[in-house]
């Protein structure tokens, strides 16, 4: 069995970022990446609301390189594979599976990270970062004075859909019920706004275009009529999920699968940190898990030294 001081799961922005202050702290860290180096910003198209870098042209597997290189300069050590098992019940040192390996491990920081749910229809997938978004906070300046389509009823629908407001000529909100489900409050603003329009009882069927986005097709559930809806961008908010199949039974976690970690990343099982969207389902943005991930190898850091 491998031997390893301290284990970092995933390699978006929060383990990218564990990663450089445990290398730095001599923890010699190894980081499973997981199905995608950098995460969901791997797949962000252009990053202009992340501080430092000002030029306009940086995009998310930009960020996700320089963020790499840091980490691997200061001795950071990368196995592109998948945890596919945990076994912490025996406190340190734990056990980490992936697909080829077993390692045991004094420490664990976890980032496995969130995925959006998808609507799972033809062009979905092929428009991801021309058109498709998850991140209206992200994406939404690249849509000034364009029409965009929000895919969703709750609450993120509406808060994205209203940012989305302050850049689009017009947002369309396509919800497959005929009541919105988000809390009053953020409902009445949605109506009030000049720029948002409603699609209720309705699905999107299809993303079309070519190259970038040009319409949605669309189609009633109570009449089953179809429509075609030509707009530049696709926003879908039906919710995310915490990539934490595999921790089930080895963490605390909420209703939701997020894991509980409190305002020092510890999690429910001492020795074993988490960050990024992994717990977090409220910011998730670049700099908070960026954030988060620092104070997760700090700690992971003194918890080390308090042992020794």
């Amino acid at each position: 069995m491998n031997k390893e001081k301290v284990i970092v799961i995933g390699s978006g922005p929060a383990g990218l970022t564990a990663a450089i202050y445990a290398a730095r702290a001599t923890l010699d860290p190894l980081v499973i990446v997981g199905n995608q180096l950098g995460g969901q910003i791997s797949i962000t198209a252009e990053v202009e609301n992340y501080p430092g870098f000002p030029e306009p042209d940086l995009t998310g597997p930009d960020l996700v390189d320089r963020m790499y290189r840091q980490a691997e300069r200061f001795g950071s050590r990368f196995d592109y594979d998948e945890v596919i098992d945990v076994d912490f019940s025996k406190g340190s040192p734990f056990t980490v599976k992936t697909n080829s390996n077993e390692y045991e491990t004094e420490a664990v920081i976890v980032t496995a990270g969130a995925s959006p749910r998808r609507l799972g229809v033809p062009g979905e997938e092929d428009f991801i970062g021309r058109g498709v978004s998850f991140c209206a906070t992200c994406d939404g300046f690249f849509f000034r004075g364009r029409d965009v389509v929000v895919v969703g009823g709750g609450d993120s629908a509406l808060e994205e859909g209203l940012f989305l407001t302050k850049f689009a000529n017009k947002v369309n909100i396509i919800h497959r019920r005929d009541e919105l489900r988000a809390g009053p409050t953020l409902e009445k603003r949605a109506r009030a706004n000049e720029k948002i329009d409603f699609i209720f009882d309705s699905v999107v069927d299809e993303v079309i275009g070519n190259g970038m986005v040009t319409a949605v097709q669309t189609s009633n559930l109570k009449t089953g009529e179809t429509n075609r809806l030509s707009t530049d961008g696709v926003f879908i908010y039906i919710g995310h999920y915490p990539n934490s199949k595999f921790l089930e039974g080895h963490l605390a976690m909420d209703e939701h699968g997020y894991v509980i970690a409190d305002e020092k990343m510890r999690t429910s099982v001492e020795g074993i940190f988490a960050a990024g969207e992994i717990q977090d389902s409220y910011f998730r943005q670049i700099a908070t898990s960026v954030g988060q991930g620092c104070a997760a190898a700090i700690q992971c850091e003194k918890w080390l030294s308090e042992r020794e």
